[in-house]
């Protein structure tokens, strides 16, 4: 008989998106917003994670959904990790409150659902292409874009990994 165990902590931050309105209202401000694919976790990713929550007092990660990774254009294989097993990985971080998905091609309808203060997106999104950024500095809030301190990306692993 196998043993049973309890869930892990870590799986109470996956937040379904009609939930997340009610849930990210409980979480300490300022609350940090971002989004993206995630689909290969590496240095980039959690380095970019952790400056993002230093901004503010918690963050909020949301998650394309399978479809609209395919939508994007990466590659018929992508993405590599199905969706619950990236909202795992992410949820697993310390530096994350909650994580969230979306099916669009934009995240702005979870934004909008969470209005956070901060707003923030990897140095390769000017701010003038942040999806979201009018709408939070017309709340009084604030939009970022962090500098990538590695030079790492999920296409280029797996550029090498092909090779």
């Amino acid at each position: 008989m196998p043993e049973s165990f309890p869930p892990l902590a870590f799986e109470a931050k996956i937040c379904p998106p009609e939930e997340l309105s009610c849930r990210a209202a409980l979480l300490p401000a300022p609350r940090v917003f971002t989004n993206g694919c995630f689909d290969i976790l590496h240095r980039g990713h959690v380095t970019y994670l952790a400056e993002a929550r230093a901004l503010g007092a918690s963050l909020i990660v949301a998650l394309n959904s399978d479809a609209s990774v395919k939508r994007q254009g990466k590659g018929d294989d992508r993405p590599i990790n199905p969706l619950w097993d990236r909202l795992a990985l992410i949820a697993a971080l310390e530096s994350v409150a909650l994580v969230t998905w979306f099916e669009a091609d934009t995240p702005l309808e979870v934004l909008l659902a969470c209005r956070p203060e901060i707003l923030v997106k990897g140095g390769d999104w000017p701010l003038a292409r942040i999806v979201g950024a009018k709408e939070v500095r017309d709340w009084g809030g604030e939009a970022h874009s962090i500098p990538f301190r590695h030079a790492t990306s999920t296409t280029a692993l797996l550029h090498k990994i092909r090779r």
